[in-house]
C-alpha cells in the first residue's frame, strides 16, 4: 500500500495540481490531506493559485482516492463544497504490516498526547505547522509533510510517502518537485 501525503493547501489550486503531478508519478493507492483545503486562515497570506471553487472541482475529481481529515481552517461550507468527508478531526490506516497510521491535522494533538493514546509502532501523520518532519520519538514515527501552498521556516512545498508491504515500511519527504529529502525505514 502506497500512501500518498500532502497538507495545508490552503486554497491553492496550483499548488495542488503540482502535488496531483507528483501523485501520479509516485503511483501512490491513496491521497492523505491533513487538512485545510479551502480557506487560506486569517494568519496567512493568499496563496499563489487561490481559487477555491476550482480547487473544490478538482479534489472532488479524485475524491474516491481521499483520506482526509478536518484542518483548524476547515468549516461546515467547506464541506459542502468537497464530495468526500473533510470533518472528521482523525483517520486510521492499518498498514499490510498491520502498523497503524494516526492521520489528524495537528493541531489537537500533540506528540505527547499521540505518545500515550497510542500503541507503539504507530506513525503519526499531520500536517497545521507548515514545516516538514520526519522523525521517531518513543517507538512512534511522527511524519509531516509540510504546506504544499505556504511552507514555513525556509521550507519547500512538499509531500510525503508511506510505501508499506507485509514486512516493512518506508517513509519519506519530498519537494514538490519529487526530490526526497528525507526518509527511514521499518
Amino acid at each position: 500500500m502506497k500512501l500518498f501525503i500532502i497538507s495545508d493547501i490552503h486554497g491553492s489550486l496550483s499548488a495542488f495540481e503540482k502535488a496531483l503531478t507528483q501523485f501520479d508519478k509516485e503511483a501512490a493507492d491513496f491521497l492523505v490531506i491533513c487538512g485545510d483545503y479551502l480557506n487560506h486562515g486569517p494568519r496567512n497570506n493568499i496563496p499563489e493559485g487561490y481559487d477555491t471553487k476550482k480547487l473544490a472541482e478538482k479534489l472532488n475529481q479524485h475524491k474516491e482516492k481521499i483520506i482526509g481529515v478536518r484542518g483548524n481552517c476547515d468549516s461546515e461550507v467547506d464541506q459542502m463544497m468537497l464530495d468526500f468527508p473533510v470533518l472528521a478531526p482523525i483517520s486510521n490506516v492499518i498498514l499490510p504490516n498491520n502498523s497503524r497510521v494516526f492521520i489528524h491535522h495537528g493541531h489537537l494533538y500533540t506528540q505527547e498526547d499521540c505518545k500515550k493514546l497510542l500503541p507503539k509502532q504507530s506513525i503519526v501523520v499531520s500536517g497545521h505547522t507548515h514545516i516538514p518532519l520526519l522523525e521517531k520519538n518513543d517507538d512512534i514515527i511522527f511524519l509531516n509533510p509540510g504546506s504544499i501552498s505556504i511552507p514555513k521556516e525556509n521550507s519547500l512545498p512538499g509531500y510525503a510517502i508511506i510505501n508499506s508491504d507485509e514486512k516493512s515500511v518506508a517513509i519519506s519527504i519530498h519537494t514538490l518537485e519529487g526530490e526526497k529529502l528525507k526518509s527511514i525505514k521499518i
